[in-house]
């Protein structure tokens, strides 16, 4: 309509604005009239580059992400795709089909395993109202699944666009969801407990994760279908099934293979390589990368290879056992006493056959507890390649008590 603002740039300062007045304290009421009458639409790429500039001008993640209820509660109804024809979400077994269809489960599960529970128990306690909210919400919590495959396939790809505020305000929601839902079952798991403090902290969880779903279907789904490539689809497709799925059956796979791809959009999408990269499944490194990485890994490695000479060892700070550079290229049974090199021999006449793919042992060395591990390596085919000798003092990790998390001084 054309008495709406059409220009890109003044529509996000006018967006921003209005979400400024709601961070100082403007109702929801006002700023959404206002919304309507300036705007009527706003896309899905406009709310990212919004929240991006935001976060660039200073204001924390943490407060975006409160105001992201708030926002997004502005902008309902109003959110467009702008490119549909990019809609994946009717493509059996792609990644966003199968996206949606979790939050399908997810939405049925609180509308017909939560919600009427919660309203039982607001006429008075009711056992089985708490057995079933119980289950209800040990449902709900696979709902860490779906978060996970969202933040470590599906954020990585994004801000690879340079697309980073929308992602780190999601994640701290969907940290606030799972602690909520714990929060929830800890309660329900108590023989006695506050009914107001449980119906609270319910109603409060369900909201979020509601919210969250319209996040990601009106939101994130739409903007990743106007960024993401086939050949970003096809390597998300790969990436996510190590992470299984959330409350719906196996699917059918997505019908692509990657000889479909137009090899220009798979050069592209390519990592481009430094000189001298070594390319490995995952990344890639130079070899003075390697070399260190190997060498910080507190762990003393030995690799002796398929003809039983002794390759390669790291040299980090932790050493445990002597490990000369002349021993290089020598027989890896004259680098033990003649009393243990039968045992040496049969460690690795067994991982050569196949009888075993490792041999751990663990002795007592002076003040240290010493864990000696032996792997066969294979390759992909299954031809043996060598054994790897790992040895660790884990004395300090037998010591350990109680936790350490992540922002713990």
């Amino acid at each position: 309509m054309s008495e709406f603002i059409n220009n890109e740039s003044v529509r996000r300062e006018k967006l921003k604005t209005l979400i400024k007045e709601l961070h100082a304290g403007a109702t929801v009421e006002d700023v959404q009239e206002r919304f309507k009458v300036e705007f009527g639409e706003v896309s899905t790429t406009e709310i990212s580059q919004m929240e991006q500039e935001l976060v660039a001008e200073g204001l924390p993640i943490e407060e975006v992400q409160k105001l992201c209820d708030v926002h997004a509660s502005v902008f309902d109804g109003s959110i467009k795709d702008i490119h549909p024809s990019k809609d994946n979400s009717q493509v059996k077994g792609h990644p966003v089909y199968i996206f949606l269809l979790e939050n399908e489960k997810l939405e049925e599960v609180i509308e017909k395993e939560i919600k009427p529970y919660i309203e039982i128990l607001k006429n008075g306690l009711d056992n089985t109202a708490i057995l079933m909210l119980r289950i209800g919400f040990e449902r709900l919590s696979e709902i860490d699944v779906h978060y996970s495959r969202k933040e470590n396939v599906l954020f990585p790809m994004l801000e690879k666009h340079d697309i980073t505020a929308p992602p780190k305000v999601m994640w701290g929601i969907d940290d606030e969801i799972r602690s909520e839902i714990k929060e929830v079952l800890s309660i329900l798991s108590k023989n006695t407990f506050n009914k107001d403090e449980l119906l609270q902290k319910a109603e409060s969880t369900v909201m979020k994760t509601s919210d969250m779903i319209f996040k990601e279907n009106n939101i994130l789904v739409p903007l990743m279908n106007t960024t993401f490539s086939l050949v970003e689809w096809y390597n998300i497709d790969k990436a996510q099934r190590e992470f299984g799925l959330c409350l719906i059956e196996a699917q059918e796979d997505w019908d692509i293979k990657i000889e479909d791809i137009n090899i220009e959009d798979q050069q592209e999408e390519e990592i481009t390589n430094q000189d001298g990269e070594i390319k490995f499944d995952a990344g890639s490194l130079v070899p003075e990368e390697i070399n260190a990485i190997l060498n910080t890994i507190p762990l003393d490695m030995t690799f002796v290879d398929k003809n039983d000479k002794v390759k390669y060892f790291t040299q980090g700070k932790e050493r445990i056992f002597d490990r000369p550079l002349t021993i290089i290229g020598r027989e890896v049974s004259m680098c033990h006493p003649p009393a243990s090199v039968h045992i040496v021999e049969q460690i690795v006449d067994d991982l050569r056959t196949g009888k075993k793919d490792n041999e751990d042992f663990w002795i007592k060395m002076g003040p240290m507890f010493v864990y000696i591990r032996y792997f066969a390596v294979r390759n992909k085919e299954g031809e043996f390649l060598g054994t790897l000798e790992i040895t660790q003092n884990i004395k300090p990790i037998l010591e350990l008590e109680g936790e350490k998390r992540l922002m713990s001084k």
